[in-house]
């Protein structure tokens, strides 16, 4: 059984210009303990696809058109697509069971603050520990 099973995801940003379809019918599972690495060129949709995984696509102009992004948790299936990204269930996943750590660091972490405690606050944020 998948840890996380992505299912013809299409996910499109509306512009000036029309409809761009960043994402268009990507599919993939990660199973339990194991790792997926995705490759591809600049521009071809992988970051979107994170973004999409943790409801992080800034609406508008962007949306998840179609398709699953299915979370299996404690024998359930949570499809995230369908979850409001500002719900409790969704705040609940996104940090503590999935998270992102973007290839910019200056988009990731705070320069004010030491990688402790920025590591530190999302651990007692989601697991209710000192």
């Amino acid at each position: 059984m998948p840890l996380l099973d992505v299912r013809n995801l299409k996910t499109y940003f509306d512009t000036e210009a029309g409809v761009v379809r960043a994402v268009d019918g990507v599919a993939f599972s990660i199973e339990v303990e194991k790792t997926l690495g995705v490759v591809g060129e600049s521009g071809c949709g992988k970051s979107v696809t994170a973004r999409a995984i943790m409801g992080l696509v800034k609406a508008p102009p962007g949306r998840i058109e179609s398709g699953e992004i299915l979370f299996h948790r404690d024998g359930s299936i949570i499809d995230l697509a369908k979850l409001n990204p500002k719900g409790k269930e969704m705040r609940s996943i996104r940090g503590n069971e999935i998270a992102i750590i973007f290839q910019e660091p200056m988009t990731s972490l705070n320069p004010v603050y030491t990688i402790g405690n920025q590591i530190m606050e999302a651990i007692i944020l989601h697991q209710r520990v000192s």
